[in-house]
């Protein structure tokens, strides 16, 4: 979370997802720049509860910040490109 807050605000326009497997268990974060998230184009809660189901689980969170946990840690990879193709989209 900490560092999804310092990216936030060292990178104007910022759209961020993380991942990383914590002790073999999987943990997605999506995190927005406040006018991406006020402009509707995205929301890091619809995303990460898309995302998430690559690695078998969910979440949720606020609009311009979500998290996710999941069982299958070998869906990170799948989970990542598919971000790639959704914000694609979202800002296309």
């Amino acid at each position: 979370k900490k560092l999804a807050y310092d990216l936030r605000q060292a990178v104007p326009g910022l759209v961020a997802v993380l991942g990383a497997a914590i002790d073999g268990k999987p943990q997605l974060a999506v995190i927005l720049d406040d006018e991406l998230a006020k402009a509707g184009k995205l929301n890091a809660t619809t995303l990460v509860r898309e995302l998430a189901k690559e690695i078998q689980g969910g979440g949720g969170g606020q609009p311009f910040f979500a998290t996710a946990g999941g069982k299958n840690a070998a869906g990170l990879g799948a989970a990542i490109s598919k971000a790639e193709a959704l914000v694609g989209q979202g800002l296309g």
